[in-house]
């Protein structure tokens, strides 16, 4: 049993391709036109009986048997009736398969669907124990990821897989249709070893119509009809459908599960999978699209209740060459941009010639060139309308896109600030006093005094919030978490509420989240991130990407204090709330995990994920993280040892331009992944400079993490300095890297062993795993063996959950990135249990062959030849 597509008629097919040699196969098909027809399926077993016995069940009973027994030629060969589309056979066909089954003279194999569900004969079968129901499910994430690693040879990332994933539903069929589409179409492409997307994936594909147009044959015309209007009008409301189409089709189309109904009210009908609906509208002429629209607009009632509904109307009303009202056009262009429907949000948008209008229009333009990486068109445009939109709701919203798509063109903040600045002054929106302040340090001009006394000029609190929002970024560039939280106050105190308060207020508390944290004070920056994610719901459905600015901030946050499962969980939601936004910011949210990860002590896994991070931002870099994902991605591959990709990305981070967040420490994990690459000595010293420069030093929270990347690097000259600065620095992380320099000073092995295991049992096993190895060293030197032996075993435990597989002296060895997909993993793990092939795929229901050639492809990356050899290869 199994919906349209999932494999249950592929997987009958290759049960009767699996058991021809031993069993005379007997093919039946069911079939909608011949449902209500009894015996209508059995014909071709009947052409002999009269027309009185054609409908006697004894009658076609006898006659099915005779024709069987021809079949077997009298041999004892037994019969395999394989029945496809079983949800079609009328009841008495049923009856009878039912009653040889019972009778013992074929065994049945029957494909359906489980809504409308087999006739009552056939699921009696399954009630009184005669049969099995075997339900297939669509493929989930993990299987999708299988699937996709045994088709494609290379490195597939996570937002690949997610959007694959996402756009075929796990339907087996249309992820085939899909990728030979996308392939051939030149959007899924190889790039250094890794599988990216270069745009969205294809609706209009040879693939995809050809499965749109074959399913769409099969069905009746007026089934045909009902799934064009909805393809082309959805979401829907169902009674329009019902008053066009007629209620029975429409619940014939839900049994079908072709379409889905929404649980709102009134409820809406939409196609079960959205490219099949962009196919199928590809698929309808212009004059037959025009014919259902009107049929749509005849009904004299709202069709579409949401802002999707309405969308989707602007958009059919366009494709059938209608004019649409200019205040129309931008609210579609609003909705579509941001669904990330970038094509066509730009469309609309270009339509809007209304004077009030089209500085909102070209806001919407640039957001959806920024989406699609095409910084510069973005800049170009918002040049021209930010200040045009001076006080109405999108105005913060462009100015923060444009001072965005300035930065991602490499524009410094100050640059971008004083020519800001300038324009707002020939505005006459702000004073010469305070366009000259930009001739001055943030801090020098508007922070406050070292008595604690306001030293901003006369009259700041009364500037215009274009300044002010210029003024927030600088602070935040600078580090200044003191001025920051002057200004941030000032913004929460009551105020008339100016158009503007809601994103100063968000902007304000992000970047002061992020200083603070940089500072080393991680409980006020994670309560800041949070008061800033409390003002998302007010900016939400705007032309700046807050929910993204903030969830960095926040991420942060929480991996300033060790809270790594906050950290993840925040990532995790975000990519299951906002998968339309993968394409845009994908990358970005992959560069937060693998930094997560790193933090973690989790390198071959952080390896994995910041790789195809690093690929993706080539494509789509909003954020600005490309040189701080690429120096991660440099310091984990020189750390693994993968000298070819960490020249790769040593290259990516030198050619780079700044980025305005995490420069400081992009340069020093870029300083420690040149000390493992060349171990002289030289990447240790640009760290330890580095460290000393008042940008780090002044920044507690900063300067611990160099510390730490020291510390890693086999440096115990900073030991010391660890233990008196982490009681400095607020968290559970900070705390835990005091406790490990304490005993490390100390020496005393059963504090070390104590405080490992508490480390571990805190979820900070790479500190865990330093604890004990030192006590193992501690424990050897005073000759306690077994304790030792036993410190040695816990670290190696530590070792396996960070999946570290080696580790010798100051330094990582080198060692390949060996990558077990989960099932590699699953049957390796039977086959050390000493199970034969056979055993493990009768366990894991596949077959002998799957065995088999995922043990030799595990071999191969191993660089084993037997599994003999696999307990030696693989982490105890």
């Amino acid at each position: 049993m199994a919906g349209p597509g999932v494999g249950k008629s592929a997987l009958a097919e290759a049960i009767s391709e699996r058991l021809s040699p031993e069993m005379i196969i007997v093919q039946m098909h069911g079939s909608s036109s011949l449902s209500g027809v009894p015996f209508g399926v059995l014909a071709p077993y009947t052409a002999e009986l009269s027309a009185e016995d054609s409908v006697s069940p004894v009658a076609v009973l006898r006659s099915v048997w005779t024709y069987f027994e021809k079949l077997k030629a009298g041999k004892d060969t037994p019969l395999l009736l394989m029945v496809d589309d079983a949800h079609h056979l009328d009841e008495a066909t049923a009856s009878i398969v039912a009653d040889m089954i019972s009778a013992g003279w074929v065994s049945l194999v029957a494909a359906g669907r489980p809504r409308p569900g087999l006739p009552q004969p056939l699921a009696q079968l399954w009630y009184d124990g005669l049969a099995d129901r075997v339900d297939l499910r669509p493929l989930n994430r993990e299987q999708i990821e299988e699937v996709l690693s045994h088709i494609l040879d290379g490195t597939i990332p996570s937002g690949t897989v997610d959007t694959i994933w996402s756009a075929s539903g796990g339907n087996p069929r249309i992820l085939d249709a899909l990728l030979h589409d996308a392939a051939e179409r030149g959007v899924l492409v190889k790039r250094n070893g890794i599988w990216v997307l270069l745009g969205p994936l294809p609706s209009d594909g040879a693939r995809l119509t050809g499965v749109v147009t074959k399913d769409l044959l099969r069905r009746r015309t007026e089934e045909q009809d009902a799934l064009k209007l909805i393809a082309l009008a959805e979401p829907v409301t169902r009674k329009v459908i019902e008053d066009i189409s007629g209620a029975d089709v429409v619940r014939s189309l839900l049994d079908q599960q072709m379409i889905v109904e929404s649980s709102g009210h009134p409820a809406e009908l939409r196609m079960w999978n959205t490219l099949i609906g962009e196919a199928l509208r590809k698929n309808v002429s212009v004059s037959r699209s025009l014919q259902l629209l009107e049929k749509i607009r005849g009904q004299g009632e709202a069709a579409h209740v949401t802002a999707e509904g309405r969308l989707r109307a602007v958009e059919w009303a366009l494709e059938c060459g209608q004019r649409v009202h200019d205040a129309d056009l931008l609210e579609g262009a609003r909705a579509a941009v941001v669904r990330f429907r970038n094509t066509v949000a730009r469309t609309m948008a270009a339509r809007v010639h209304d004077p009030d209008l089209a500085p909102h229009a070209r806001a919407i333009q640039a957001r959806a060139l920024f989406n699609q990486g095409d910084y510069e068109k973005a800049a170009t445009i918002l040049d021209g309308a930010w200040l045009q939109l001076k006080d109405t709701p999108d105005a913060a919203q462009a100015l923060m896109l444009r001072a965005s798509s300035h930065q991602a063109l490499g524009k410094s903040l100050g640059a971008l600030a004083a020519e800001s600045r300038e324009l707002l002054l020939r505005a006459g929106l702000i004073t010469q006093a305070q366009s000259t302040v930009q001739t001055q340090s943030p801090v020098q001009a508007q922070g406050p005094a070292s008595d604690g006394t306001d030293s901003r000029p006369a009259g700041a609190e009364s500037r215009a919030w274009q300044d002010r929002m210029l003024y927030l970024l600088e602070l935040g560039a600078a580090g200044d978490h003191a001025a920051l939280g002057t200004e941030v106050q000032d913004l929460r105190n009551p105020n008339p509420g100016g158009p503007a308060d809601d994103a100063l207020r968000a902007v304000g508390m992000a970047l002061l989240s992020h200083t603070l944290s940089a500072a080393g004070r991680s409980v006020q920056g994670l309560d800041a991130a949070l008061l800033a994610a409390s003002e998302l719901p007010l900016l939400r459905d705007g032309l700046f990407f807050f929910n993204e600015f903030v969830l960095g901030r926040l991420v942060t946050g929480y991996l300033s204090m060790g809270e790594w499962e906050s950290a993840e969980r925040e990532l995790a939601n975000y990519t299951a709330e906002q998968a339309q936004a993968a394409a845009t910011f994908g990358g970005s949210v992959q560069i937060l995990r693998g930094y997560s990860l790193l933090r973690q002590g989790r390198i071959e896994r952080a390896y994995q994920m910041l790789l195809p991070a690093v690929e993706a931002l080539r494509l789509n870099d909003p954020q600005q993280l490309f040189r701080f994902g690429s120096a991660l991605g440099f310091y984990v591959a020189a750390r693994l040892g993968d000298s070819a990709q960490a020249k790769r990305l040593e290259q990516d981070y030198k050619d780079s331009s700044h980025g305005p967040s995490y420069e400081l420490l992009a340069a020093a994990y870029a300083a420690a992944a040149s000390e493992y690459l060349a171990r002289d000595g030289k990447g240790l010293a640009s760290l330890h400079t580095l460290a000393t420069t008042p940008e780090v030093s002044a920044r507690a929270g900063t300067l611990l993490e160099f510390l730490s990347i020291c510390w890693d690097l086999g440096d115990h000259s900073v030991i010391s300095l660890v233990h008196s600065l982490a009681k400095d620095v607020e968290g559970r992380w900070a705390t835990a890297m005091q406790t490990l320099a304490r005993n490390w000073e100390s020496e005393d092995a059963d504090d070390l062993m104590i405080s490992a295991a508490d480390l571990e049992a805190s979820g900070f096993v790479n500190l865990a795993r330093e604890a004990y190895a030192k006590a193992s060293t501690l424990l050897e030197q005073a000759g306690e063996r077994r304790r030792s032996r036993q410190a040695v075993a816990l670290r190696e435990k530590c070792d396996h959950e960070l999946g570290e597989r080696f580790r010798e002296g100051h330094f990582i060895a080198a060692a390949p990135a060996v990558h077990l997909t989960r099932r590699e993993q699953d049957i390796v793990e039977l086959a050390l249990q000493g199970l034969t092939d056979r055993e493990i795929a009768q366990r894991l229901m596949v077959s002998v062959r799957t065995v088999e050639g995922h043990l030799y492809r595990t071999y191969v990356k191993l660089g084993v030849r037997s599994r003999d050899e696999l307990s030696t290869a693989l982490p105890k």
